[in-house]
């Protein structure tokens, strides 16, 4: 009982400090001090080393600072988990080699290694809030939420760096709706939006709009955007998914990704009908095979079109890609069924 008040404590504090540093950012910039940065985040900025290609820097962070197993880190990247170990092997041993200096850039460097820092934030929050069954990986998602408002702080003039702490604070806003009592996991469309965070809601509006105003979008202000269109739906008969539909076309023309071609693909089902979407999906087979969510939303498509068995085949795959028991557990039922 000590532990749990004493951890219930400690999260209103930073909950606390959190609220207070949403306030500024959503003021005018004000200058910072890097001495207030969490010393992980300190830490995520030195691991970012220009001299590493961008794909090791991410997995060297994510494992070095934010403590993802190797698993979960090939699970983010979507890549199997002996490619993401030689990533690591090889960056430890140029940082050996090369004698490359692990420290705190100085100001000037900051921007050079903001999309670095970002993806790191945005791959730690995901590993989190997918996971977020589990108090310890919940804290996880909300840690990378109250890093991201630091980095917002430190750059105020960044964009995407507001979109990314935009993006958090809205899915952070109906965490407490994913999961029943029982831990089991509850789809968008079944959640109770009345009891979703509507401050959170308005928080996360505020900053995609200062975003805005800088006149520069990014995947993360986009994805942002998306992840609005769901907050303020009403219900999820009320969902724009035009709106939602059109957002994905220009993200997967800005970010060239499979994963968000799969969602594109999503929304057009409910634009037009799951038989384009399946269609959409056919030509990723080969890019997007190790991952289960690829197979699940086929599933999903297949059993609207009435091919229960193919579709059951398909969650079958998809049961054997994941290891979230929220996940095995909707799966496992759907397969059932």
């Amino acid at each position: 009982m000590t532990t749990a008040r004493r951890k219930g404590i400690d999260r209103l504090r930073r909950e606390a400090r959190y609220r207070d540093k949403l306030a500024q950012l959503q003021e005018e910039p004000v200058a910072t001090t890097s001495g207030r940065a969490d010393d992980r985040l300190e830490l995520i900025f030195a691991c970012c080393h220009p001299a590493l290609p961008r794909e090791s820097q991410i997995a060297l962070t994510l494992r070095s600072v934010v403590g993802l197993t190797t698993a979960e880190i090939a699970r983010a990247f979507v890549t199997p988990e002996a490619t993401i170990a030689q990533r690591l092997v090889r960056a430890k041993r140029k940082i050996a080699d090369a004698g490359i200096p692990l420290r705190v850039p100085e100001g000037g460097e900051l921007p050079d290694r903001l999309g670095e820092i970002l993806a790191v934030l945005y791959l730690m929050f995901n590993e989190g809030y997918v996971a977020s069954a589990s108090a310890e990986r919940r804290d996880l998602a909300e840690d990378a939420r109250w890093l991201a408002g630091l980095v917002a702080e430190l750059m105020p003039d960044e964009p995407e760096a507001l979109g990314l702490l935009a993006l958090m604070t809205l899915q952070l806003a109906r965490a407490e709706t994913r999961f029943s009592a029982e831990g089991r996991l509850v789809l968008l469309a079944d959640q109770d939006r009345s009891r979703w965070d509507r401050r959170a809601i308005a928080d996360g509006i505020a900053l995609i709009e200062r975003a805005g105003r800088m006149r520069r979008s990014g995947p993360y202000q986009i994805q942002a955007a998306i992840a609005a269109c769901h907050a303020e739906a009403g219900s999820w008969a009320q969902t724009d998914w035009t709106q939602i539909f059109m957002l994905y076309e220009g993200l997967a023309r800005m970010t060239g990704s499979s994963v968000v071609r799969l969602n594109r693909a999503i929304a057009l089902s409910h634009v037009a009908g799951p038989e384009r979407a399946l269609a959409e999906l056919e030509g990723m087979t080969g890019e997007l095979d190790r991952y289960h969510l690829f197979h699940s939303t086929r599933a999903a498509l297949l059993r609207d079109l009435g091919r229960a068995e193919e579709a059951r085949t398909a969650d079958q795959r998809a049961l054997a890609l994941t290891g979230n028991p929220a996940e095995r557990a909707l799966l496992i039922d759907r397969i059932g069924a």
